[in-house]
């Protein structure tokens, strides 16, 4: 008798252990949950610089969109699209902003969105007090989609999602040529700068 009851304890154990593996790997291989985040225009901003031999100007746009896919302690599985409508540009001078909507840079009338899609956010290695993640995507800015990459400071609390960063593009690079006054040369680097704040859904 003892020598059945032994055999079917190790019979039982023998069952259970595959299933209760196979349910611990299924669970340990299931994807983190994902949060798709609306961004808030009114609590975030999009701003350039662009600078010529005399003087700068700055200016941003009013109206754009985007979301955030969280994917919370996983930022390579996370994602962030960003859609700018470039009719919605101002600056520091009223008389630049036509000049800025037309064919010699923005060509509003024809592009007029710009979108940037990330394709990769990973940790920062190089300065972490400078930034925390490194973001990898595609800007499209009159039709033109060159790939651009960039340290950001992005931040995950329990209320939202921030995320801030400063870099450079080329404007020549998305088919703004024109060059200025010969005597006022414009640069081609526009610095590009960034505030994003998408709010979580309260539980």
């Amino acid at each position: 008798m003892k020598k059945n009851l032994t055999f079917a304890l190790a019979l039982a154990l023998a069952v259970s252990a595959p299933t209760a593996f196979a349910q611990a790997a299924a669970k340990a291989a299931a994807p983190a949950a994902k949060e798709t985040l609306a961004i808030d225009a009114a609590a975030s901003k999009v701003a350039w610089t662009g600078r010529k031999i005399t003087n700068k100007h700055e200016g941003g746009f009013k109206t754009f969109s985007g979301t955030i896919d969280l994917v919370e302690g996983n930022s390579e599985a996370s994602a962030v699209t960003v859609e700018i409508d470039v009719n919605s540009i101002f600056t520091d001078s009223d008389r630049l902003v036509g000049h800025l909507k037309s064919p010699d840079f923005f060509d509003a009338a024809n592009f007029p969105k710009a979108t940037f899609t990330s394709a990769k956010i990973r940790p920062a290695t190089a300065d972490p007090s400078k930034a925390t993640h490194i973001v990898t995507g595609t800007l499209e800015i009159r039709g033109q989609k060159k790939p651009v990459s960039f340290p950001a400071t992005i931040t995950v609390d329990k209320g939202s999602v921030t995320a801030t960063a400063s870099f450079k593009i080329n404007r020549k690079d998305y088919g703004m040529a024109y060059a200025g006054k010969a005597d006022d040369l414009i640069a081609d680097d526009v610095d590009v700068t960034f505030n994003v704040v998408a709010p979580r859904k309260k539980a």
